[in-house]
């Protein structure tokens, strides 16, 4: 029997990139994460090991330096680095959200700027929707640009940015009235600006502040930070795509594809608890026998594979439906859902298998514990994706009466 999360129809290339990505993974990933995450370090050496690989650029057409592959090839990847440490994934992932907004939204020269950066992995990419009193109500965003002259000041204060320390390049999403009578819809008055800035905390460039890590249960390692706006002045050839107006769009898109990455994060954790329960049965014995005999684990164990198994085939499905170019909206939801959902019991059962010392830090399944939460509230929470998935439904099975 193959092993599970399997994926069928793969070129040659494809299995060649991930047969790489898996390899350093278990050689450079998996010894050290639970060492790192104790101490909240940032995995710089892994960073520079994904660099070398190309991973920074995997989607990244190849006119701007980067490997041109598709979101299917690149949710592999994320599903088999997760598996390894999901933290290392998000470091990635914010990344990859700004260099496909640009690929699909940019102007040809922010695109040349830009791209060939962050393919070779020295322009590091974060992006920034949340603020402290909105959560998922992105409508309700109060930063603000305001036009002076060439440049444009933005003032506020944004939340939960990924990377919002060793980011350089932070795109920002704000309410931009210029052009937008009062009573414009406000997804139709905000505006996506890309913000250069140095890597670290503090004041990293005038009129903007990361004050510093917010401590959190778990997602440790990367950096989660606030990003204050005092005065900060753009230049106006920083508006992502050069026109106001469209930053609730582009962010929807760049959105979408980042569901299907957090569904492929749900993947890999659920998939490494799996081998963590299935490996650890083996060796406890109880009763005179090993824990795996007994029928209550197996039952669990079966649980768990299928629910491994259900996840990767809906995060695979949702990739290759973005990647034929069409609506994929409803197939992101649904996979985000599932493969979060999916992930948080996965764990929980190999956790329950572990017995007393799946409570013990020195056993990995402890770490995975208070990694798996996140992913339930990444990229929209479960009723965030029920109300899309919903309302998709409705518009294909509409009522004709």
């Amino acid at each position: 029997m193959a092993r599970l999360a399997q994926t069928h129809g793969l070129t040659d290339v494809q299995q060649e990139i991930l047969a790489t990505v898996r390899d350093f993974v278990d050689k450079e990933i998996i010894p050290v994460a639970t060492e790192l995450e104790h101490r909240d370090e940032y995995p710089q050496q892994i960073v520079d090991g994904l660099k070398e690989l190309g991973v920074f650029g995997l989607m990244i057409p190849e006119e701007y330096g980067g490997l041109g592959e598709s979101l299917l090839t690149y949710a592999l990847c994320v599903e088999e680095i997760a598996r390894g440490w999901m933290s290392v994934s998000g470091i990635i992932n914010t990344h990859f959200i700004v260099a496909y907004m640009l690929k699909q939204h940019g102007t040809q020269e922010q695109k040349e700027y830009f791209l060939p950066r962050m393919a070779a992995g020295e322009t590091r990419g974060a992006f920034s929707m949340s603020e402290p009193a909105l959560g998922s109500d992105v409508s309700a965003i109060t930063s603000k640009a305001v036009k002076d002259g060439d440049e444009y000041v933005l003032n506020g204060q944004k939340m939960w940015l990924t990377n919002g320390g060793t980011s350089s390049l932070v795109a920002v999403l704000v309410r931009s009235d210029e052009g937008h009578p009062e009573g414009t819809a406000p997804h139709k008055s905000m505006t996506t600006f890309l913000v250069e800035k140095k890597p670290g905390f503090g004041e990293v460039r005038p009129g903007l502040t990361i004050p510093g890590k917010i401590d959190k249960m778990g997602y440790k390692g990367v950096d989660t930070t606030e990003l204050i706006m005092d005065g900060l002045r753009i230049p106006a050839n920083r508006v992502l795509g050069g026109e106001t107006g469209r930053g609730f769009y582009q962010m929807m898109d760049g959105v979408e594809v980042g569901r299907v990455n957090v569904a492929a994060r749900g993947c890999g954790v659920a998939q490494r608890a799996f081998e963590l329960g299935v490996s650890y049965a083996q060796q406890r014995h109880t009763f005179g026998k090993p824990i795996a005999q007994h029928q209550a684990i197996q039952f669990k164990l079966a649980e768990m594979a299928t629910k491994v198994e259900a996840a990767h085939a809906m995060m695979v499905n949702a990739a290759r439906k973005k990647d034929s170019g069409e609506r994929n909206d409803l197939e992101a939801g649904m996979a985000k859902y599932l493969a979060s959902e999916y992930c948080k019991e996965v764990v929980e059962d190999a956790f329950r298998i572990h017995g007393g010392y799946g409570f013990s830090k020195e056993y990995e399944i402890e770490r995975l514990y208070r990694e798996a939460p996140m992913l339930l509230i990444g990229e929209g929470t479960a009723e965030i994706q029920k109300m899309i998935i919903g309302r998709r439904l409705l518009e294909e099975y509409r009522f004709q009466g």
